[in-house]
């Protein structure tokens, strides 16, 4: 079987992973890409971790037998947190990429040692990242701020004009994690660990001030991406690549995502929502 041809699984929870497919385009554009937004069961990022995991895995099979991909990205810091290890044993023939905060990075990048991170409630409580912030105590202080409500919020804006409530969150959050600086003591780098947060860089940069390094994970994941397909031998050798967008949520508000932010011009085909077999769907949460 050829699958240089075949297509590479996206998902997130919502449309924050189309800032890692836009990366992933990037570096990759004679590759097809399937993208699944389970809008219909967001946000992940505050529920529990067996939601998380039977939704990834009711995503992976669905990517699997409806598209043949043959490398999946788990677009979400709080899915590769909870399910990114489940779905690679699971899976073993299938390179499976996931996304987390990029603590090391920044630590190497940080003069002053002191990193603030931002990410998701399920994110940043998380054993795993909790285990990876244990791993490099040594190396830099990090100041941890979940967001609650922060990913939803940018959801939504995407359909309004009013981003009041968004920009709000950030500047909240912001304030509650201390000085931002270059000066001993201060905050001189800020990770985003959720990649809805990558969409409000802007207003972020300009609470914490221009000095300040933002670090999100689209390009290192690209370039990873591209790594284990060079490996396998499956890059594409024939371009342009194609992109799908599906959701199990509204498709105006992925429509209307993916027009606002994604920097690319390839057409978008709309699939109609997924129901995944009855062992693996999980009814949405109120």
């Amino acid at each position: 079987m050829n699958l240089s041809t075949a297509p590479i699984g996206v998902f997130d929870s919502s449309v924050g992973g189309l800032s890692v497919l836009q990366a992933l385009h990037a570096e990759l554009p004679l590759e097809h890409f399937v993208y699944l937004d389970d809008g219909g069961h967001a946000p992940y990022g505050e529920r529990g971790d067996a939601y998380v995991i039977a939704r990834s895995r009711a995503v992976t099979q669905h990517l699997r037998s409806r598209y043949g991909i043959k490398a999946l990205v788990i677009a979400c810091n709080t899915a590769t947190m909870a399910a990114v290890a489940l779905l690679r044993a699971e899976h073993p023939d299938l390179p499976i990429i996931g996304v987390e905060p990029g603590l090391k990075p920044a630590a190497a990048a940080s003069r002053t040692k002191r990193v603030g991170v931002i990410g998701t409630r399920g994110t940043v409580t998380s054993a795993k990242f909790d285990a990876l912030r244990r791993s490099l105590q040594d190396q830099a202080e990090y100041i941890v701020q979940p967001c609650d409500g922060l990913a939803d919020s940018i959801s939504r804006s995407v359909a309004s004009s009013d981003n009041s409530k968004t920009i709000a969150l950030c500047a909240d959050y912001i304030s509650a994690m201390g000085q931002f600086g270059t000066q001993a003591g201060q905050i001189d780098t800020l990770v985003l660990g959720c990649t809805h947060y990558v969409f409000v860089q802007d207003q972020l940069a300009a609470l914490v001030g221009p000095q300040v390094q933002i670090l999100s994970t689209g390009e290192p994941v690209a370039r990873q991406t591209r790594r284990l397909l060079e490996a396998a031998q499956t890059l594409a050798t024939a371009g342009p690549g194609r992109v799908q967008l599906t959701t199990t949520g509204d498709p105006a508000v992925l429509q209307a995502a993916a027009q606002r932010w994604l920097g690319f011009t390839t057409e978008l085909a709309f699939i109609a929502s997924f129901s995944a077999s009855p062992d693996q769907a999980l009814p949405v949460e109120p």
